[in-house]
């Protein structure tokens, strides 16, 4: 990849990543190609898919597999910034399982994926900045996963120290927009 930091902003829904993500594409001056957006409510949506399809492997797999190539697609121009990540599908897909077992089935299934084993080193040398919940901001648009944010929460936290992607946290003590974005923007200079 070219010169420039690579941001990974995650978290549960509601969580102000897309807020956080448009701020700071904008302070850095970033083009369309730099930042990659969230691809998500595309990928449901050309699945023909809602909400509570959430808990379908194939449609987490779909998403994983459509975000790592809208990263594949702009490696190389300088700065990244990301919407998300690979590592959300797999957040979702353990919180969806209906046991344990069914969790790290679904896990394994989506970790050892080609395309996530060749992002994840890229992964692990980023800035990824973990978003917790404010309640206040929880909405419901009918499209979003509102369920335990909690729950979620700890399973982000789970992955990223069990795949060895560092990251920082962001949550209801930094809620005014300037602030998180300049904090963002000092970690990805230091």
């Amino acid at each position: 990849m070219g010169q420039g930091p690579r941001i990974y902003v995650v978290g549960p829904s509601s969580t102000g990543k897309t807020t956080l993500c448009n701020a700071l594409a904008k302070r850095l001056g970033l083009t369309e190609k730099q930042f990659v957006t969230e691809v998500a409510r595309r990928v449901i949506k050309d699945l023909g898919l809602t909400r509570d399809d959430i808990g379908l492997l194939n449609m987490q797999k779909a998403i994983m597999l459509a975000h790592l190539a809208r990263e594949r697609e702009n490696r190389d121009t300088g700065a990244q910034l990301c919407d998300r990540s690979a590592v959300d599908p797999i957040v979702y897909a353990i919180f969806t399982a209906a046991s344990p077992a069914e969790a790290q089935a679904r896990k394994a299934a989506l970790i050892s994926l080609p395309e996530f084993q060749q992002a994840l080193p890229g992964y692990r040398s980023a800035l990824f900045v973990l978003l917790t919940p404010v309640r206040e901001w929880l909405i419901d648009d009918g499209f979003r996963h509102v369920g335990d944010q909690s729950a979620v929460l700890a399973i982000f936290r789970e992955m990223l120290r069990e795949l060895g992607i560092p990251y920082r946290e962001i949550g209801w003590e930094m809620r005014f927009l300037p602030e998180r974005s300049s904090f963002v923007l000092g970690l990805s200079t230091a």
